[in-house]
């Protein structure tokens, strides 16, 4: 068995021994044009050249949640691709999330300012009934993030593509839901896939369709935001604030408004950063279960972009 790596940006060998010493029975090598063909491969944003060069592949294992940049290649037909379903990301999702609605929900922004200010002033407590938070995408990820919001006895609703039942969270589907998911949200919670049909979700329209004074949340692309409308939106005070960690250009461009937007909080598109240890033995499980003919988890269909 021949399992290839092929990641940008992505020191090679912690993986590579991390694979071999999870599957001593294969070859594991980091690719380089011009290698053989392999069984396996994993990848991160791969070129189209290593597709190309890779056309016997049993599967294609990618390391993260999206698959948006890998769909936008020229693959072969019927090449199974696999993505990493949790891995330790969901619980990190969790956190990011959690932090972000009670930061807003508690007023720790509005104290940071005041701090700066030197001033002592203790805000008037919300009520956590009002504070409804709205997540769109209900899948791995977006399961955690509601079962962690619903410790903190949040109101919690969901939106997906199809109906789904979550125990605590009223669920919303279809294009009628989305329309009364955002009614209802004060905070917006983005944890959609990247599809053509979720590509500028977060526009004027949709966000103008928030409560006055709520907030939004982007933890998955940032191609899913019009980066304008949401500027638009805090400038008119429609919108108290946004927490970032994706955006359409990564790294974000010094000169973007968004650094020093006094109701933008941004992170580096960390939200939920892959664990090798915890992808790795991932990885090697549903390679041995393809061996087997064993179904995995995971499996994308290129039709749903995830």
């Amino acid at each position: 068995m021949r399992v290839t790596f092929c990641c940008t940006d992505t020191q090679a060998e912690p993986w590579l021994a991390g694979l071999l010493a999870a599957l001593p029975e294969a070859t594991v090598s980091a690719w380089m044009p011009g290698d053989p063909p392999a069984d396996y491969a994993v990848v991160w944003a791969p070129p189209q050249r290593f597709i190309d060069e890779q056309p016997h592949l049993r599967a294609l294992f990618n390391l993260g949640a999206g698959v948006d940049a890998l769909l936008r290649l020229r693959l072969p037909p019927g090449l199974r691709i696999v993505r990493l379903d949790d891995a330790g990301m969901a619980v990190q999702m969790a956190e990011y999330v959690c932090h972000a609605v009670i930061r807003y929900f508690r007023e720790f922004d509005v104290y940071e300012a005041l701090q700066r200010e030197r001033r002592w002033a203790a805000r008037k407590p919300r009520r956590r009934a009002d504070f409804t938070v709205g997540l769109l995408g209900l899948g791995v990820l977006g399961t955690r993030v509601a079962q962690a919001l619903l410790a903190f006895e949040f109101p919690v609703i969901g939106y997906s593509r199809t109906p789904k039942t979550l125990p605590g969270v009223v669920n919303y589907h279809g294009s009628d839901g989305l329309s009364q998911l955002l009614g209802c949200s004060r905070v917006l919670v983005n944890l959609l896939p990247l599809t053509p049909q979720t590509r500028g979700v977060l526009n004027r329209d949709t966000l103008g369709r928030l409560p006055a004074g709520a907030y939004l949340i982007n933890v998955a692309r940032g191609a899913h935001l019009i980066e304008e409308d949401l500027l638009a939106l805090l400038d008119s005070g429609h919108l108290a604030g946004a927490t970032l960690d994706v955006f359409a250009t990564e790294p974000l461009p010094a000169q973007h408004p968004f650094w020093l937007h006094p109701r933008i909080t941004l992170t580096p598109h960390t939200a939920a950063r892959t664990l090798r240890d915890e992808s790795i033995a991932q990885i090697a499980s549903k390679i041995r279960a393809i061996e087997r003919g064993e179904p995995v988890r995971g499996m994308v269909d290129p039709l749903r972009g995830y």
